[in-house]
């Protein structure tokens, strides 16, 4: 299972790493997609962390090339990816199809801007409960909530309960896919 991972410059470090662990261990391949080839600069909140070597450049990335989406967190990374138009399109192509995307921390402020989020109870960091609410989810204070092909998270503290759900959700898709096959 192809997965692919959305992120920039300012993307929260554990929020990136933890996740693509356990996607690695569950036996899925992640993908780091970005704007461009090369690196990009995660954070540990608001200092500079490691770098990450880009997958795949947004702009060659096709949704239909895989399984599941994850739009990790961060303040700076959130608001970047919201902003970019080809981003939004990329995933709200992944809704469009019905597959699995997991967002954690600031990642829902993409969401709002992909209109993927009006009738969906949601989890995010506690400062996007009302952009959430304006558009029309309901925000709840949970470590994880799933609904539908939609799981959100509020923060790193709540890694472990989201990486079990990322795989447990994206298998359950998996397993669905191949009975209608």
């Amino acid at each position: 299972m192809r997965v692919a991972v959305l992120a920039t410059d300012g993307v929260e470090q554990v929020e990136l790493d933890r996740p693509w662990q356990a996607l690695e261990e569950a036996g899925a391949e992640p993908e780091l997609v970005s704007f461009s080839t090369g690196t990009i600069t995660a954070y540990d909140h608001i200092d500079k962390g490691d770098r990450r070597t880009v997958d795949t450049d947004l702009g060659a990335a096709d949704p239909d090339d895989y399984a599941a989406l994850v739009l990790p967190g961060g303040v700076i990374n959130g608001d970047f990816v919201r902003a970019d138009a080809d981003a939004v399109t990329f995933v709200k192509a992944f809704f469009d199809a019905g597959k699995p995307v997991a967002a954690i921390c600031h990642a829902p402020w993409v969401l709002i801007e992909a209109g993927v989020v009006r009738g969906r109870r949601m989890t995010s960091w506690p400062s996007l409960q009302t952009d959430l609410r304006n558009a029309g989810a309901t925000w709840v204070d949970e470590e994880v909530v799933v609904d539908g092909n939609l799981i959100t998270s509020r923060k790193p503290d709540d890694l472990d309960a989201f990486g079990s759900a990322i795989v447990d959700e994206f298998a359950a898709s998996r397993d669905e896919e191949s009975a209608d096959a």
